[in-house]
């Protein structure tokens, strides 16, 4: 499981030119799965991602996390973090999450992190999507379990 974590003033998600998420403050976080993920990886990271102190406090020092500052979550299925690009010009996706093993850990990821008081959008799974933001720092994190 990988999570592309990137801290936003606000954000939003459209789906056939409709705005199907949209937060303020907090993290849009692009959520890959793989065959071989479970919901223990899945609580692992969610644990990192709530705890993640990448907001500044009173001393313009990163050191407040989502929760210290009420921050919103904006979750998208990401299967192209998963690309493998090792050979040729044309990814391959092999190593992504089959639809229907991808699609019930992000749903498990999803109300985990409602089940921690955050707000929290999405996106469609499976569905193309137009993600807009702005990055606040900018700051972006990679972290993968």
């Amino acid at each position: 499981m990988k999570l592309v974590i990137q801290k936003v003033s606000k954000a939003d998600v459209t789906v056939n030119n409709e705005v199907v998420g949209k937060i303020n403050k907090g993290f849009v976080v692009l959520l890959g799965i793989s065959n071989f993920d479970t919901e223990e990886k899945a609580d692992y990271l969610i644990k990192k991602l709530y705890n993640l102190r990448v907001f500044e406090d009173e001393n313009k020092k990163m050191n407040l996390s989502l929760k210290d500052v009420a921050g919103e979550l904006l979750i998208i299925s990401q299967f192209t973090l998963f690309a493998d690009c090792s050979r040729g010009n044309r990814p391959s996706f092999t190593d992504a999450g089959k639809p229907e093993v991808a699609k019930n850990l992000y749903e498990y990821f999803i109300q985990e992190c409602k089940k921690l008081g955050l707000k929290v959008e999405t996106g469609i799974f499976g569905e193309h999507m137009q993600v807009s933001l702005i990055n606040d720092g900018p700051v972006t994190i990679l972290i993968e379990k």
